[in-house]
């Protein structure tokens, strides 16, 4: 039995396809998100090389902002779901996800069968969210890649406001101006992320094992900032961005039991 999760958010898509509900069979990240051409490009992208094609899947989930624009899944689920059904998966003890993704963050409170027990997001402001530090990598002409060897060489991070992407892009301007280093205000930038997922875990209630998903989590100097403002070791979920496909396409196989 095959099963397909794709994840539409508001900068990637991802697909994942599962084989008996265990086995990934195939999955593909593309940097365009909802109103783009990413969801067919994803789903072209993650049958490459396969002998195995759409109409093969027993059962389709789609997840995320455009969850709703995918006219070819069986059904549609909150990303909410799908991470934790991912993460679960992945690490059974986890407790505590964060996830940054392109526009939102959220923390999410785990029991021991992988059940929510609470979540929170900020989906309001890009403060805080990959688009924050897209931003903030293209004023400093740091590629994103990079911004994490970055935050290692600093000596002195710098103050970046965590409230507002406009008002941030003007401090690091100013600060640019001023001869503070790169290293310092990518460090900086990372602490201002750092310190918005830590307000949403704080809220939610942090238990013991924290694991960080979402497309964010690839920059190893945010998760250096969270680990020290939580003062805890973070565990980075293998391919962080693709864990709410890989929910969506678990939660997939087991409804197309239910339905056969």
């Amino acid at each position: 039995m095959y099963t397909l999760g794709i994840d539409v958010g508001s900068a990637s898509s991802k697909a994942v396809i599962l084989e008996d509900g265990k086995r990934v069979a195939a999955s593909a990240v593309i940097q365009s998100g909802t109103g783009t051409s990413g969801p067919g490009r994803v789903m072209e992208l993650v049958f490459d090389g396969l002998d195995i094609s759409q109409k093969d899947m027993d059962y389709i989930v789609a997840t995320g902002y455009g969850r709703f624009a995918v006219p070819f899944a069986n059904k549609q689920m909150s990303e909410i779901t799908c991470h934790a059904k991912g993460i679960h998966h992945l690490i059974p003890n986890a407790r505590t996800i964060i996830d940054i993704g392109g526009q939102d963050a959220k923390a999410i409170r785990l029991d021991h069968k992988g059940n929510i027990l609470k979540f929170v997001m900020n989906d309001k402001c890009a403060a805080g969210t990959g688009r924050f530090l897209d931003v903030m990598s293209r004023v400093l002409e740091i590629g994103l890649q990079e911004m994490g060897d970055a935050h290692f060489k600093a000596d002195c991070p710098a103050n970046v406001s965590s409230t507002c992407t406009v008002f941030a892009e003007s401090e690091v301007i100013s600060q640019l101006s001023k001869g503070v280093s790169k290293e310092n205000i990518a460090a900086g930038v990372h602490r201002s992320i750092a310190s918005k997922a830590c307000s949403l875990v704080y809220r939610v209630g942090m238990e013991e094992k924290v694991v960080m998903c979402g497309g964010v989590a690839q920059d190893k100097g945010v998760v250096d900032a969270i680990e020290q403002e939580l003062k805890k070791k973070i565990l980075v979920a293998d391919n962080p961005q693709t864990t709410g496909a890989l929910g969506a396409a678990l939660i997939a196989f087991e409804l197309a039991g239910k339905s056969s």
